[in-house]
C-alpha cells in the first residue's frame, strides 16, 4: 500500500478526542450541587481595561463541599468580581468578607436537577454529532483514496478503522453523559 493512500487515523482520532475533551469543558460548567473552582471558568471580569478570568485576579478554593470562595489580589476589583458574577447567570449570589468573595452553592431542586440532566444530554448530542462529523471526513478520506486506486480491502480496512475510532469516541461520550448525570441528580 502506498503511502499517498493512507488515511490519517491519527488526526481524526485527535478531532474526536477533542469533541470529547469539550463535552468534558462544558459538563463542568453545569452546577450539580457540589462546589467546584471550574463554574467560575467562564466568567470574565473588566480590570484595569481588559476582560480578564477569575483564576487572573484571585485564589479559587473550594474549602467545604457547598462552599467556593476567591480571595482577590486587588481589593479595588471586589465590586467589579462580585457584579461580573451576579451578571453572569450562574445562580449564585457572592457574599464579600473584605478581598474575599464567598459563593455558597444553593441545594438544588428535584427540577432544576431534571432540567441539567437535560442540558447534559444536549451537550453529550452535540458531541456526538462532532464526532460523526469527524466520521464522515474520515469516510470521505476513504472515498477518494478509492478513486485515486486504493484496493477494495485496504478500503474496507480503512471504513473499519474509521469506525472503530467513531465507536470508541461514542462510547466514552455516553459513559461521560451518564456519569455526569448521576452526579447531578444525586441528592
Amino acid at each position: 500500500m502506498s503511502d499517498d493512500l493512507d488515511i490519517d487515523i491519527d488526526d481524526l482520532d485527535r478531532r474526536m478526542d477533542g469533541a470529547l475533551a469539550a463535552l468534558h469543558h462544558e459538563f463542568a460548567s453545569l452546577r450539580t450541587g457540589r462546589a467546584s473552582a471550574s463554574i467560575l471558568d467562564p466568567i470574565m471580569v473588566d480590570a484595569y481595561g481588559t476582560l480578564t478570568p477569575l483564576n487572573q485576579i484571585g485564589t479559587i478554593n473550594v474549602p467545604e463541599p457547598r462552599m467556593v470562595t476567591l480571595n482577590v489580589w486587588d481589593k479595588a476589583l471586589v465590586s467589579k468580581v462580585d457584579k461580573a458574577i451576579r451578571d453572569s447567570g450562574i445562580g449564585i449570589n457572592p457574599q464579600l468578607n473584605g478581598t474575599i468573595v464567598m459563593l455558597p452553592i444553593p441545594e438544588l431542586n428535584e427540577e432544576r436537577r431534571r432540567e441539567l440532566t437535560k442540558v447534559a444530554g444536549h451537550y453529550a448530542e452535540s458531541a456526538r454529532v462532532a464526532v460523526r462529523n469527524v466520521r464522515r471526513d474520515g469516510m470521505d478520506q476513504v472515498k477518494k483514496a478509492k478513486t485515486a486506486g486504493m484496493s477494495e480491502d485496504d478500503q474496507k480496512m480503512w471504513h473499519d478503522e474509521v469506525q472503530e475510532l467513531t465507536d470508541k469516541a461514542i462510547a466514552a461520550i455516553d459513559r461521560a453523559l451518564d456519569t455526569k448525570q448521576a452526579e447531578i441528580m444525586q441528592v
